[in-house]
């Protein structure tokens, strides 16, 4: 008698089902990963173009827009160019909320490009403190520097 090998019908559609289990569990943990490592890199964006508002300020006595930080190689132009008519940043669009920098006072904004690339909004200010906004993957942003300090307990 000659002995056969190889797999069962039933061998192969449990190991396929176990696939299948691990996959439900893994992929989940994986999304809210990409959506963590997104709003990080959002955050780290707009902790730079504080940082190059202040450089420009010292400079030209007045603060910038994002096509002026990058013209002056302040920003790194996948920041300036990530508006909504064109390729997200890591999931992000980046604006000046206010419309025109003065002398005192600017606010960027940073929302989410969808559902999928993070659940909060963006903002800095003069002050410097990024703060955010939930939101359900809304591409508006808030207009008046408002939000949570990233760490406080309100907003979250």
């Amino acid at each position: 008698m000659k002995k056969e090998q190889g797999f069962s019908l039933i061998e192969l559609l449990i190991v396929v089902a176990i696939i299948g289990i691990v996959a439900a569990i893994a992929i989940p943990n994986l999304l809210q990963a990409r959506k963590t490592a997104n709003e990080a890199s959002a955050i780290g964006a707009l902790r730079t173009c504080a940082s190059a508002q202040v450089t420009y300020q010292g400079n030209n006595n007045t603060y910038g827009t994002l096509a002026q930080l990058n013209t002056a190689s302040l920003i790194d132009s996948t920041v300036s160019g990530a508006t909504t008519t064109t390729t997200p940043k890591s999931g992000f669009w980046f604006s000046n909320v206010v419309a025109s920098p003065t002398a005192t006072d600017f606010c960027i904004g940073a929302a989410p490009g969808s559902a999928s690339s993070g659940d909060r909004r963006f903002n800095v200010i003069e002050d410097g403190v990024v703060r955010f906004e939930a939101s359900a993957g809304a591409t508006t942003q808030s207009t008046d520097g408002a939000g949570s300090p990233l760490g406080s307990s309100s907003g979250s």
